[in-house]
This record gives structure tokens, sequence and C-alpha cells, in this order.
């Protein structure tokens, strides 16, 4: 029976691909079904990431046309009649909403990482974007099964519930446990920050574990 594995490694060849979308940095894609619990696990993995002096980014699919503002906000009133780029600044936090009617594609999240600022992140998690091309965690729950994805060669891990699923060729992570998968995220980033020959703040520390 193949079980979590906190030492787990991801296989070479996945990471070999998953650095091929950068630089400037690691970028994971977290795939599963909608109810899997990528969400949660993305989240309870930023605070353990953040805990071990890494500096994560999120980048979130979302469908078309969403909205970050309601109906009857100031933004949204002036996006709405026309206005391209609206920008919200406070002291604590800003965004920028920017329209962009393109058509879904595979390389969609290759191109908007380019808004991301990188001096100030070490690693990206981006949730969905399963056709990206970026190296793969799949999120594989008893509650939300997702694809079949034995047999794709850019998938790093498999975090779950259910282990007793996960071919033994692949590293398999307790879907609960944020620290074992912080731990395996960090260990893919370093594999993939050698391979392009980048060194993010998080990487050259070696205090970061």
């Amino acid at each position: 029976m193949h079980t979590p594995d906190p030492e787990a490694l991801p296989p070479a060849a996945a990471l070999d691909r998953a650095a091929a979308i950068g630089p400037p940095g690691p970028v994971i894609a977290v795939t599963g079904l909608s109810g899997a619990g990528k969400t949660t696990l993305i989240s309870g993995a930023v605070e353990q990431l953040r805990r071990s002096g890494w500096r994560p980014a999120v980048v979130k699919h979302a469908h078309h046309g969403f909205d970050l503002d309601r109906p009857g906000k100031d933004s949204y009133r002036v996006r709405e009649a026309g206005a391209e780029q609206v920008l919200i600044v406070s002291a604590q936090r800003w965004a920028l909403l920017s329209e962009t009617p393109t058509e879904e594609r595979d390389d969609l999240l290759s191109e908007r990482l380019r808004a991301l600022d990188w001096a100030r992140t070490d690693i990206v998690l981006a949730e969905g974007f399963r056709h990206s091309g970026a190296g793969k965690l799949v999120v594989d729950s008893v509650r939300s099964r997702p694809a079949d994805y034995r047999a794709d060669p850019a998938v790093l891990a498999v975090a779950t519930d259910d282990p007793a699923t996960v071919p033994d060729r692949l590293p398999c992570l307790d879907l609960d446990d944020h620290r074992q998968v912080a731990a395996f995220l960090i260990r893919c980033a370093r594999g993939m920050i050698e391979r392009m020959g980048v060194t993010p703040h998080a990487f050259i520390n070696p205090e970061n574990q």
C-alpha cells in the first residue's frame, strides 16, 4: 500500500518540465476538481512556507468575467463606464483591475505571471491552470476525484486522503498535513531554481528549510 512520504522527492523529469515555464521563479499548479480541497491546501501551505522564510504568491484561476468589486462601488462604476484599467489604492494594499478580452489559452498563466513583483516572491502556487505546462501537485480526495493523472508527465506529486489510489511511481503526500506539503513544495522549488539558474531570496538563505 502506498503511504504518504514526508521525505518524498518529485520525479526528475517532471521537475525538468516544471522549470521550463520559468524564469523568473518556480511555479507549481495545484490542480483537482472543485471540492477536493485545493484552497484549503494552498492556504495551509502558504502559512507553512511563510514560517520557513519563503515568500509565496498565489494565482487563482477564475471563471470568465469575474468581479473583484461589487456593483455600486465607485471602482465598479468607472470600469463599467469604459475604463480599461482601474487602480484601487490604500495604505495597506492595492489592486489593478485590467480588462483583457482574450480567449482562454494554455499559455495564459505564463503571460499573466509577468504582472507579479518577483522581487518579493520566491514561489508561486497557481490554483488550477492544469493545461498551463506548470508542474502539478494533484489534489485527489475521496470527495472529489480528478481526471486520470497517472500518465501525466507534469505531475510532481499527489496530495490525497486515500493513498491506496496513488500509483507507486508518484510521490504521495497527506492532504491534511500542510507542513509536509510545504516541505515538498520547497524541495520542488529548490530543484526548479537549480535548473533555471536563478537565485531567489529564500533559496540562497541556508536557514530556510
